[in-house]
């Protein structure tokens, strides 16, 4: 039997899907896009549908693209199903990212369902743990962030990559360097060098700022030294 589950983030590219297959008492949830906001309620949603008599429950993290702090809770809602109905539960197939925000909550990469819980602080508790665990969320959520406008970034940055590759006949390592060098010398945040750029090539063909246009100039000149 399978089943697919739909967040209620509409508009987003990659809403989360949960499918589900299950057979001979052995369940698998592949949940596919990210695990933000949203993604426990349609979790839980997942979990009620469930039959009685679930042998092992397995998450399959392969289709996962990113996650943040929800991914945690996510984590933690599956823990306590597990804990309440007695059912084994196993993770498998994290990505990079994923695997990289559960690296930051200091759980076990292999088997993070057992610590997921303690990772979320609760607010009512003034220990010096629950303080130091805060803190790392808090750390957590800043790194995450910056990987989400990494992540954001990359679409404007490749196409700023290749209108260089095109209009100065350069490889795309040689247009990334262009791009990088820009951004010091102007002292300009690399989106906002990439988008300016691409923004030269719309329909209104409006020019990069002065500075940004200088230190291009100067950039696209030494690419070769």
């Amino acid at each position: 039997m399978t089943s697919a589950a739909h967040t209620p983030l509409a508009g987003r590219a990659d809403a989360l899907v949960i499918e589900s297959r299950v057979d001979a008492g052995r369940t698998v949830f592949a949940p596919r896009g990210e695990l933000v906001r949203g993604c426990v309620d349609i979790l839980s949603e997942k979990l009620a549908e469930l039959p009685t008599g679930v042998g092992l429950l397995e998450l399959d993290m392969t289709g996962v693209v990113f996650m943040d702090t929800a991914g945690l809770q996510f984590l933690e809602t599956l823990g306590d199903y597990a804990q309440l109905h007695g059912v084994p539960v196993a993770t498998v197939n994290w990505g990079a990212q994923p695997r990289r925000v559960l690296e930051l909550a200091g759980l076990d990469t292999t088997d993070p369902l057992h610590a997921a819980r303690a990772a979320i602080p609760h607010p009512s508790s003034s220990s010096a743990v629950a303080l130091e665990r805060a803190e790392r969320l808090r750390l957590l959520e800043e790194e995450v962030e910056q990987l989400r406008q990494a992540l954001a970034s990359r679409p404007v940055i490749d196409q700023a990559r290749g209108i260089l590759m095109a209009t100065q006949g350069c490889t795309s390592e040689e247009a990334w360097t262009i791009l990088r060098q820009t951004s010091q010398l102007s002292n300009t945040k690399l989106h906002a060098v990439a988008a300016a750029v691409t923004a030269s090539t719309g329909s209104d063909g409006s020019p990069p700022p002065e500075k940004v246009r200088a230190a291009l100039k100067t950039a696209i000149t030494h690419r070769g030294h």
